[in-house]
């Protein structure tokens, strides 16, 4: 937990930086498309559709980019076609990484991100190949805001939530999938904000990687996480503190 929780929030805060110029932007909008896509493009009945707008209203995705993203996907514009893929591999120390794709042309996204693994000290594998060391969760964070934690545990847990604990000056609540929304909305019944609200993969176990190997992992995420085509990125990698800092 500790490696995802550390990456989750170092990734928070280049998303702020990344925002201005405009990668974040390309990306919400690709979620959005791919979301209404497979689901429709009415948020009331497509929950995931749902998680991509708030998301994308919270890093300030205009309306007009939104409603347009809906429209595309659904056939009611034109735009470009994304579909969605999953790419496996190791890092450096034998790490897995598991990745969400969003692209419009297969085989280049495969070269790009293959080039990136092998200059990097890693390997793209095949399909499931460290899928099962990752486990879908639903993942909440809200500001504690001066709450106690057994009270905003004991909100969590009435609500069908796994877990709460506290990182820095937030708290995050863990889910089953279908649990999210449910425990989303518990917290919002009694007046405390959600600040994300996301589908997430945890790493089942960790690995811990120090040294050269962890500067390499590190830059081999970034570069990762930086790719057009790739939405998310989840290592189980536990990462010194220190290494964090530095970035």
């Amino acid at each position: 937990m500790s490696g995802h929780s550390k990456w989750a929030n170092i990734k928070r805060k280049k998303a702020k930086v990344d925002a201005v110029k405009g990668t974040v932007f390309s990306r919400l909008t690709k979620e959005i498309m791919a979301a209404a896509k497979r689901g429709g493009g009415n948020p009331d009945t497509n929950f995931k559709l749902r998680l991509a707008i708030d998301k994308a209203k919270a890093n300030n995705l205009p309306a007009t980019n939104i409603e347009r993203a809906i429209r595309r996907a659904t056939g009611q514009e034109a735009g470009v076609n994304y579909e969605e893929a999953v790419y496996e591999g190791y890092g450096p120390a034998g790490t897995a990484v598991y990745l969400d794709i969003l692209t419009d042309n297969r085989n280049r996204t495969a070269g790009e991100i293959r080039h990136i693994f092998s200059r990097h000290g890693g390997s793209l594998g095949e399909s499931g190949c460290v899928a099962w060391m990752f486990e879908p969760k639903g993942r909440i964070v809200i500001a504690a805001d001066g709450r106690a934690e057994e009270e905003l545990l004991d909100i969590a847990i009435e609500a069908g939530a796994d877990d709460l604990s506290r990182e820095g000056d937030e708290m995050v609540v863990l889910t089953s999938p279908e649990m999210l929304e449910p425990v989303r909305q518990a917290f919002e019944e009694k007046g405390i904000t959600v600040d994300e609200a996301e589908l997430v993969r945890i790493a089942k176990t960790t690995v811990s990687v120090a040294g050269h190997e962890a500067e390499q992992l590190l830059e081999l995420l970034d570069l990762l996480e930086e790719h057009d085509d790739v939405q998310h990125v989840y290592s189980n990698a536990d990462l010194p503190d220190e290494l964090y800092d530095e970035g």
